[in-house]
């Protein structure tokens, strides 16, 4: 594997950096500023959120109705989760996890996971650490689906990096 090569993933990795859940606004966003937040969450490009695509989720009942326009902290940690799943997974599949995340775990914890899960997974990709740690405590069937959906994100923002690095060889 060349040097730059190597040196690029690990450029990459330094990319992908979702924000703590203590970390996304607690103050409500409009419309246009969730967008643009998520949109600047730098995960190689890969993190990619519109206007219309919100509303569109909010329609279809993927988050719920913003209070007097503005998003929570809540809806804009679905709003990053949907954002990387839809890299993989169709709207229903999305739906039911959120549904199945409801019935098991708060959204703080659950999305604090997301983050922490999303690190390792991504440095164990993309070959800076050697083996995936073990994140909490127990392997309950949603968290495991979950990781897996990490694994498949992961694997295609690896596939996606090394592709770009050879076309623009």
């Amino acid at each position: 594997m060349p040097e730059n090569f190597k040196d690029e993933l690990k450029k990459a990795v330094l990319n992908f950096n979702l924000p703590k859940y203590n970390e996304i606004p607690s103050v409500g966003l409009y419309l246009e500023q969730t967008a643009k937040y998520i949109s600047e969450i730098n995960c190689n490009g890969e993190m990619i959120i519109t206007s219309s695509m919100i509303s569109n989720y909010v329609k279809k009942g993927l988050i719920t109705n913003p209070v007097k326009k503005q998003y929570s902290r809540d809806q804009i940690a679905y709003l990053i989760f949907i954002s990387m799943a839809k890299t993989v997974l169709s709207m229903e599949d999305i739906r039911l996890l959120i549904e199945m995340q409801k019935e098991n775990y708060e959204n703080e914890k659950a999305y604090n996971y997301l983050v922490e899960e999303f690190e390792n997974v991504v440095k164990y990709v993309f070959g800076l650490q050697d083996e995936m740690v073990k994140i909490g405590e127990n392997n309950h069937e949603v968290k495991m689906m979950l990781r897996n959906l990490i694994i498949t994100v992961a694997h295609k923002a690896y596939l996606d990096t090394c592709f770009r690095y050879y076309r623009s060889k």
